[in-house]
């Protein structure tokens, strides 16, 4: 009997040992940072032939670099975390650059680097797609083409260019009632590149019923891609591409401030979004005359 108890009660002192004992934190704290915005190691250099060009380097391996870019009004041009990087300011003027390394206890952010561009570079616009979207300084307005404002292709983009292959399915709005589009004047965005990459949007604006319209200024970035398959637009300070803001033709989860260009001539501007039921879309925009 006394065995037996022996038994059981060393079992108890086991169990209350195994369940009473404290978690122990098994996890590394994270080291203090030790570096300062004097201790960085990067360089930001100016090309001292064309000054346009900037080469931005990091020089401390244990670091992740970022850096960003604006131009003298503060507008947002770029960022990058490659730690070799080189960027082009095409239009004269002064630019800040910023750059923080950041490491397992944080990150540390170095003074601001400011750069004076003396010149415009007009050899970086010479691609004929500039001039096709923006008409260079002048400037250039579109509009959504309400004849034939949409192609729908399904939920594979699959367009093809039509001065290419012939004709895509553009149905004209009066063929389609059942799509609900309104045939009415939705508003118009214009590119310039008058001293800057500049983007104005007059757009409908649903919180007032699709009834009043608003504006909104900033900048954009185009970017090319070699064979023009996946050239893509950009919009920076709250700007958006020009859409119909009918709820079966604008999602709220899919972001009209990059788009992908899937046809861009001089008389028509199309490109692709994501319809609320995950459909894609092309829009189709002309010039306004």
């Amino acid at each position: 009997m006394k065995r037996i108890l022996y038994i059981v009660l060393a079992a108890v002192t086991i169990s209350s040992f195994l369940f009473s004992c404290e978690p122990v934190e098994d996890r590394e704290s994270l080291p203090a940072v030790t570096l300062t915005p004097e201790t960085l190691e990067f360089s930001i250099t100016q090309n001292t032939v064309k000054k346009n060009e900037v080469v931005l380097k990091n020089d401390d391996p244990t670091v992740i670099p970022f850096w960003r870019y604006v131009d003298g009004n503060g507008n947002e041009l770029g960022h990058s975390n490659k730690s070799d990087d080189k960027v082009n300011f095409p239009f004269a003027g002064k630019y800040t650059i910023f750059y923080t390394a950041f490491v397992r206890g944080g990150s540390v952010e170095a003074a601001p680097v400011t750069v004076d561009v003396p010149e415009n570079d007009d050899a970086f616009f010479s691609d004929p797609r500039w001039a096709k979207l923006t008409n260079g300084q002048a400037g250039k307005t579109w509009v959504l083409y309400m004849t034939a404002p949409l192609e729908f292709i399904g939920n594979t983009p699959s367009y093809v260019n039509r001065e290419v292959s012939g004709p895509g399915w553009w149905p004209n709005l009066t063929d389609i009632s059942w799509a609900g589009l309104e045939n009415k004047d939705w508003g118009e965005i214009t590119f310039d590149l008058n001293g800057g990459y500049n983007v104005s949007v007059t757009q409908t604006n649903p919180a007032l019923g699709n009834t009043q319209k608003t504006t909104k200024v900033g900048t954009f970035n185009f970017s090319l891609t070699t064979g023009e398959t996946n050239d893509r637009i950009s919009f920076n300070g709250g700007t958006e591409m020009l859409h119909p803001n009918e709820p079966s033709y604008f999602s709220p989860s899919f972001s009209f401030t990059n788009v992908k260009i899937v046809e861009l001539t001089e008389t028509s501007l199309c490109f692709i979004a994501i319809r609320a039921d995950g459909d894609y879309l092309i829009y189709h925009l002309v010039p306004k005359s």
